[in-house]
């Protein structure tokens, strides 16, 4: 079975095919610091081939909603560090994603601050999860120039941050609406600046921040996940292919680790012109190696290491609910189903409870 067969990523071979997807969990202190529990959830989960964490802020700006953690100060670096070493201790293998939200947030949790944007254009027809239920989005702050320089240095010092906290690499989540999948999008970006009114200015950004990241963190130890076809928090664009494909392209010339693709997720019935196959469109575009994200199961993952084009395959939800997702492929066992409603916030409940084989 290919998920099972060993991996050479950069300088580490991976155990097997098999990725911990990152996914929020809203398990960490208001100040955005994880809590020991963190450390055996990741630790639980480490027989994975690698692990992607869940989305970490790269500073207070970047925050959109509450309990999640960051990667900024002292007290969460330090934090972060009983992960790394715990999972090390396991042999695994562990990357933090780095987040800007972007627009996706509410001043309600950011001491009153508007969120920002490419744009002052805000998000229509959804909700936002908040410290004080579920509110309206707000129209965000545009960003000027000079303040986007500013992000694009914080995410580099969030990847230092992530190398003295013990990560392996990093990942830019440049997927699913945020910070940098608002600059990729003609529905979010009406700039006409460096940053916008082309694709490769809309693209710019996108690149800019890798180029950073592989600055600070070395050669082959940088990704990036990318959601072409995901329209979810407003992000369209007339033609996703014309967009994305220079843009892999241009990370092609990068010495990257990986580029980490989305499929679709949502109907696509409304949007005829948008790709129907992922994995076919974008990820034989990419030179690096490709894992492919979001609705896989065992068989279906297989099915697509067959392919040939994706080396990896990440399992988000079933990872929640099976900290030994590995071991019961191997075993052809049955899944635990996870419960929706401990997904986000809370304790132990959902998070470090859900059985193994061994118990």
């Amino acid at each position: 079975m290919k998920l099972l067969e060993k991996v050479v990523l950069g300088a580490k071979t991976l155990k097997n095919a098999i990725v911990m997807a990152p996914m929020t969990r809203s398990r960490a202190s208001i100040a955005g610091v994880v809590q020991d529990l963190t450390v055996l959830y990741y630790t639980q989960r480490a027989s994975a081939g690698l692990i992607i964490t869940e989305a970490i802020n790269i500073s207070e700006q970047a925050t959109g909603s509450p309990f999640t953690p960051g990667l900024y100060n002292h007290e969460q670096i330090e934090a972060w560090k009983k992960v790394t070493a715990s999972v090390h201790t396991k042999g695994g293998v562990i990357y933090a994603q780095l987040w800007h939200t972007g627009r996706v947030g509410h001043s309600v949790d950011k001491n009153g601050i508007l969120p920002v944007a490419p744009s002052s254009i805000g998000i229509q027809g959804q909700q936002h999860y908040t410290s004080q239920g579920m509110k309206d989005y707000e129209t965000p702050r545009e960003l000027p120039n000079s303040e986007i320089k500013q992000i694009i240095k914080e995410y580099g010092q969030a990847a230092k941050n992530a190398v003295e906290a013990g990560f392996d690499g990093v990942e830019l989540h440049a997927a699913f609406g945020y910070l940098p999948n608002q600059f990729l999008s003609e529905s979010a970006n009406k700039r006409n600046d460096e940053y916008g009114g082309s694709i490769a200015n809309r693209n710019r950004f996108v690149l800019e921040v890798m180029q950073e990241l592989v600055n600070v963190a070395g050669n082959e130890k940088v990704g990036i996940k990318l959601s072409p076809t995901i329209y979810y928090n407003n992000i369209e664009n007339s033609d996703p292919q014309a967009q994305f494909k220079p843009l892999i392209e241009a990370l092609n010339e990068l010495p990257l680790a990986y580029v980490h693709l989305m499929n679709g997720m949502f109907p696509l019935d409304h949007l005829p012109h948008y790709q129907k196959n992922v994995m076919e469109t974008f990820g034989r575009v990419s030179t690096h190696l490709v894992i492919a994200n979001a609705g896989y199961t065992k068989e279906s993952g297989e099915a697509e290491l067959d392919k040939g084009i994706a080396k990896l395959i990440s399992f988000g939800s079933p990872f929640v609910a099976n900290p030994d997702l590995p071991e019961r492929f191997v075993q052809n066992a049955e899944l635990n189903q996870p419960d929706p409603a401990t997904m986000y916030g809370g304790g132990e409940k959902g998070y470090t409870d859900y059985p193994s084989l061994e118990n």
